[in-house]
């Protein structure tokens, strides 16, 4: 998803991200690794629904862009497949030499795919660019930690954290932010086109672009010079096709005309190909998150609306939240393959409790429309309340629209909403809704890397990515304080209070809680190997 910006930057010095595991400091990385083995086959076709937003790092934080990244670009740090821990990719070392100093070193050697060097020099542009340039819909906020990036030579870099301890940032540098690019290709201020980047060549990850026709087809072939990680792809090359409908996803794959069918298919689509002889189904553990976002400030009786009224704002959102019956929704629209979710850190993850179940509805997850109607009555709220609700229909899937005329039909049903339901296409989407222009909209989140505060910190600090104008000092001090706390136990302490608090003022309703996803033929190997809960698509792995 998208994130932002500098006013988060001055709000609090907080980083945003982790992997299961994650120690505070890492060593060697063993020298490039060839874990995936040499190229054989042939090239593979992988297919999406996801869009591409831009292939520059700075301006974006989507699962469908990041995808393409994580194929094109290097890493400092970079976690093996199979595994989340982050360890280093074209780093020789990385670990913190202070509390408040993280100290990488590169691997000799490193170039970009147009010949210039890869140094130290490239990775403080890099970072320093992200936060500089503090895009709408980029990574900025990740780095809100970082007080400052020193080249101390060639293959040195220092970071300075403005608070010391940090549990996250080295799985910052294997996420979002990370990315590192060539500064004699990328302008240091300002957003660069994909077509641009694609004719620089800055590429130095497991693959480079040979070809791109934007949110059509993606050519890529193997880079001989990756010196990272993940080392030798395990194919000669990748072509990423896009489609604009999951129904055509299902018949490529089917026939065989592309060879992996990755995110999304609807639910029915992947329990139809469960039976199909010709391919596989395979699932890994799942973090994505689908949620309802509430704009404080244009939501019924918002901060800006005429009607302005904070109590009465709460009042509607208590009882959308008495009123969703998740298992229904999750039954009826996704046949199991999503599962409800009762807190903003989805079940499974360390820390993780389930406060929505406790709060709201009838105590034990179903829905209750006497407590519904009690918030309303509190609050002196008169029904029916009209409740804009925006859904986008490619972005997260096709089944998003029976998704969501659920939600309206039971919200509608209560007698206390009246719900005028719109859609809107992701590219236009992911700007409007950073723009007030949707009081209620759905979103949903594909992690960074496992740890529940990548649903927090990213979600309920100034200047948070969903841009809904949500504050509330007491999580921001939370969130503040699991980031810091080394002891494990108390850390999940706090991470339980975080969640129970941004539960109370419900800046954002979780709905479901969904597995990771793809659907290869029978002759496609490695599948299983990027399904794994650093949720990071690595086409290297896969061959036949």
């Amino acid at each position: 998803m998208a994130m932002n910006n500098r006013a988060f930057k001055s709000a609090i010095a907080l980083a945003g991200v982790s992997a299961f595991a994650l120690t505070a400091c890492t060593g060697p990385a063993g020298g490039g690794g060839t874990a995936t083995g040499g190229a054989a086959g042939g090239t593979i076709t992988f297919g999406t629904t996801d869009k591409v937003v831009t292939l520059d790092p700075a301006g974006s934080y989507d699962a469908g862009s990041f995808m393409v990244m994580n194929q094109i670009y290097p890493f400092l740090l970079n976690s093996k497949p199979g595994t989340a821990d982050s360890t280093p990719d074209i780093a020789e070392s990385a670990s913190f030499t202070s509390p408040t100093e993280y100290t990488v070193k590169l691997k000799s050697g490193l170039t970009f795919a147009n010949g210039h060097a890869l140094t130290a020099s490239d990775v403080k542009f890099s970072i320093d660019r992200v936060v500089k340039i503090a895009d709408d819909n980029g990574p900025a906020s990740l780095l809100a930690n970082l007080d400052s990036v020193e080249v101390k030579d060639d293959s040195t870099v220092v970071f300075t954290l403005k608070e010391g301890n940090d549990q996250v940032f080295p799985g910052v540098l294997a996420a979002n932010a990370g990315p590192i690019i060539d500064e004699e290709v990328f302008p240091a201020d300002a957003l660069m086109t994909d077509d641009e980047i694609v004719a620089g060549k800055p590429f130095a990850g497991p693959y480079t672009i040979e070809s791109y026709k934007k949110n059509e087809l993606v050519s890529l072939k193997a880079n001989p010079d990756y010196k990272g990680l993940l080392g030798a792809p395990a194919n000669p090359g990748a072509t990423i096709k896009y489609y604009a409908d999951s129904n055509n996803l299902k018949l490529d794959v089917q026939q065989g005309n592309i060879d992996v069918a990755g995110r999304s298919l609807t639910a029915t689509d992947a329990a139809d190909l469960e039976q199909d002889p010709k391919v596989t189904v395979h699932k890994g553990p799942g973090g994505e998150l689908r949620y309802i976002v509430f704009n404080f400030d244009t939501m019924p009786f918002g901060a800006t609306t005429p009607e302005a009224d904070p109590a009465k704002a709460l009042a509607v959102r208590q009882a959308v939240a008495n009123l969703i019956d998740r298992d229904a929704i999750a039954s009826e629209v996704y046949k199991g393959t999503y599962l409800p979710a009762y807190s903003v850190v989805p079940d499974g993850f360390a820390g993780a409790i389930q406060p929505l179940k406790e709060l709201y509805g009838d105590g034990n997850g179903q829905p209750s429309l006497e407590k519904a109607q009690k918030a309303f009555s509190d609050a002196g709220v008169t029904a029916p309340v009209t409740l804009k609700l925006q859904y986008n229909p490619d972005h997260y899937g096709k089944s998003s629209g029976d998704e969501y005329a659920r939600i309206k039909s039971q919200l509608e049903k209560s007698g206390l909403f009246t719900v005028d339901l719109q859609s809107t296409e992701w590219v236009t989407y992911n700007k409007d809704r950073t723009k007030d222009v949707y009081p209620v909209f759905q979103l949903g989140w594909f992690p960074d890397y496992s740890d529940a505060d990548n649903y927090l910190t990213p979600f309920f600090i100034p200047g948070n990515f969903l841009k809904n104008h949500y504050e509330n000092p007491a999580v921001t001090d939370l969130i503040k304080k699991q980031l810091t706390t080394v002891d494990k136990a108390e850390r999940e302490k706090v991470l339980g209070e975080a969640q129970t608090a941004v539960a109370k003022d419900l800046s954002t309703l979780p709905l479901l809680q969904g597995a990771q996803l793809m659907v290869a033929g029978k002759d496609i190997k490695g599948v299983e190997k990027t399904l794994d809960a650093s949720f990071k698509t690595r086409l290297g792995v896969i061959s036949k």
